[in-house]
């Protein structure tokens, strides 16, 4: 676990100067459904936030605003100080800086592991090949498949290749990662060894947000866990506060359908 002083709830917060993701009054709408309705968080640089809460209560749309792969309807979303750019080269910046992994393991099918981990380098930061495919590999060997740089992401397990896109977002050397639902498609067998990926960013300090079912993860990685349920943010605290006494009737109501079965 990273040292991170975690206020106890978000009027304790240190003032958002020292806050590497901070959302204010973010609302999103699709449609007639507001999915985000009034989001403030603010997230310190090393904190992990798990982000959990039944299905649609907006959690993966709350994800997908900080790197604006969802655009917002209003509120201010900064990154670093920094308001998040519409669009262009300024946007295609920022995503390297944001890094991100999804259920869907979106990795290039026609190039090799090793060759999708050297392209976000070259393409983006113009790290030269050379450098580049070296960090790839110290990465792969980092998640544990080293072994399975010459093959196609069609030849590894799901597991495998949830680990490969976890090591392509590290290579750009991101200021904050986010993961939406990073193990919801795979393989009860394959979910240990992403979250144990999962676990070492988190206590090497990687500023993490995380959309997760696991709640093992969320009671053991976490500093914070967010519940949302109908757009909104219900209630924030640590793991041991949340997962021992819930404050909102939803989060208690949430909590006894996922621990007792």
């Amino acid at each position: 676990m990273s040292e991170v002083s975690v206020p106890q709830d978000a009027a304790g917060a240190q003032s958002t100067a020292e806050k590497l993701v901070v959302l204010e009054g973010v609302n999103k709408h699709f449609g007639a459904l507001h999915v985000l309705q009034d989001i403030d968080l603010a997230i310190a640089p090393g904190e992990v936030v798990v982000v959990i809460g039944p299905s649609g209560s907006g959690k993966s749309t709350l994800c997908r605003t900080i790197n604006r792969l969802e655009t917002t309807d209003s509120g201010s979303i900064t990154i670093d100080g920094r308001p998040l750019p519409q669009e262009g080269r300024e946007l295609a910046k920022l995503r390297s800086d944001v890094g991100m992994v999804f259920q869907s393991f979106n990795l290039f099918a026609h190039k090799t592991v090793l060759e999708n981990v050297v392209l976000g380098q070259t393409k983006v930061r113009k790290i030269p090949k050379a450098e580049a495919e070296k960090k790839a590999m110290a990465l792969l060997d980092r998640v544990g498949v080293g072994s399975q740089s010459q093959k196609y992401p069609a030849q590894l397990s799901g597991g495998q290749q949830q680990r490969v896109a976890i090591a392509r977002a590290l290579a750009m050397d991101p200021k904050v990662m986010l993961f939406d639902e990073p193990t919801s498609a795979l393989d009860p067998e394959m979910i240990n060894e992403v979250l144990e990926v999962m676990q070492q960013l988190a206590r090497e300090g990687m500023t993490m947000v995380v959309v997760t079912h696991e709640m093992g993860f969320a009671r053991s990685a976490a500093n914070r866990v967010v519940f949302m349920a109908d757009g909104r943010i219900m209630e924030e605290a640590t793991p041991d506060q949340f997962f021992s006494n819930p404050r909102s009737e939803r989060a208690k109501d949430f909590l006894s359908k996922i621990l007792h079965h």
